[in-house]
């Protein structure tokens, strides 16, 4: 990749020009870090449209690889639905163009391996853009977190009326796929204590306008011993909780809250030394601004950002062993079973040879996604992550 100039926004290309596609390129349009030199879409009118809403004068068409060198672009910014990230995160590093995909990563696990090892053949930067993480208010609660000793539980509530017509009303499983993957990874982010195994129950409430389960209840065992409680809707009508959930931890040295929006508070044991118990919000770039941030400063450090791939797998997996555990009737599903069956289909599936090749190196996929494919040293994670 052609190294970046430091006091210049990095030209990148869009691909995906529907509604988030929409989003994005509105938001690199004013951005200081990077700017959209092209939109790629199959819909090449809809991709037209869109720069023109955007009023932008930007390469557009059909081919991410001719696009990308006709505008000049240096990275890729993945906005197509969940399907088709592979194929272009593929395209794309192929071309030697590091990539910001979209969540979630990929629809399965497997998925999400076989672009782990694509990483490590090309050497291109993949980073996830659960952008939720950056919320400057989710950074003073993970302090606050961080402050108050050994976790005990963590609750997140998560009910909301969610209308969006197109892909997501047809997903099978339109909460667990497309939303709580966002609270999962904001579970990761706020501790450092990995899931191990998970026992969920999903359905469809009778007024749903989803086509598949809109609802979920799910437990996940820590690996401290500690335990996630979680819950959501997206066809919830009444008493609606912030996009971001609504959020209890109950720890060592006391319990601290958040209500997903600005609402952070913290109640520690009188007798216990928890002199730490305190936040401060700081004014950073939040949602997707903060993620494309901490993207072109780890390109221009060479530093590993918080959401490479290989550290997604994780939150993927979360997700699809809630599925895996309601498809089964609400049985226990063991996060490192899950792993391994996944990097055993993964292999069934890849038709590269070269990727894989890499698959088959590893002694597993714990082993797999032990190590950053890309960078050195993890990103330093201060309030709200790397920026």
């Amino acid at each position: 990749m052609t190294p970046i100039n430091e006091s210049e926004r990095l030209p990148v290309l869009v691909v995906g020009a529907g509604a988030m596609g929409g989003e994005w390129i509105r938001m690199l349009a004013t951005s200081a870090h990077a700017e959209p030199v092209g939109v790629v879409d199959l819909n090449v009118d809809l991709a037209a449209a869109t720069v023109a809403s955007a009023g932008l004068d930007v390469a557009v068409g059909s081919s991410l690889v001719e696009v990308a060198k006709a505008a000049g672009a240096q990275a890729v910014v993945n906005v197509t639905v969940p399907q088709a990230h592979r194929v272009v995160n593929e395209q794309a590093m192929r071309a030697g163009l590091p990539v910001l995909c979209e969540k979630p990563l990929a629809p399965t696990v497997a998925e999400a391996l076989r672009q782990v090892a694509l990483a490590d053949l090309t050497g291109e930067l993949l980073m996830v853009s659960q952008s939720r993480r950056y919320f400057n208010h989710l950074a003073a609660f993970r302090e606050t977190v961080r402050s108050i000793g050994t976790l005990g539980a963590v609750h997140a509530q998560f009910f909301h009326e969610d209308h969006e017509p197109g892909f997501r009303e047809q997903m099978a499983h339109p909460l667990l796929v497309d939303m709580s993957v966002h609270h999962f990874d904001m579970l990761r982010y706020l501790s450092d204590d990995e899931p191990v195994s998970v026992r969920c129950d999903s359905w469809n409430p009778s007024w749903s306008w989803f086509a598949g389960h809109a609802a979920a209840t799910a437990t996940f065992e820590l690996a401290s011993g500690a335990r996630f409680i979680y819950s959501g809707s997206r066809a919830t009508p009444g008493l609606q909780t912030s996009w971001n959930a609504d959020w209890h931890v109950y720890a060592e040295r006391g319990a601290a809250a958040w209500d997903g929006d600005v609402t952070v508070e913290a109640d520690a044991d009188a007798d216990a030394d928890a002199d730490g118990v305190s936040f401060e919000v700081q004014d950073r770039s939040e949602g997707i601004e903060g993620s494309l941030e901490e993207f072109v400063a780890s390109l221009r450090s060479g530093r590993t950002p918080q959401n490479e791939v290989r550290t997604n797998v994780l939150t993927l997996a979360m997700v699809e062993g809630a599925i895996r555990s309601g498809d089964r009737g609400g049985d226990k599903v063991m996060i490192g079973d899950l792993l391994e069956d996944s990097l055993a289909q993964a292999i069934a599936d890849e038709q590269s040879d070269d990727v894989a090749d890499i698959l088959r190196s590893w002694t597993s996929a714990a082993d797999g996604i032990a190590t950053p494919a890309w960078g050195s040293s993890p990103a330093p994670i201060a309030s709200g992550g790397a920026r």
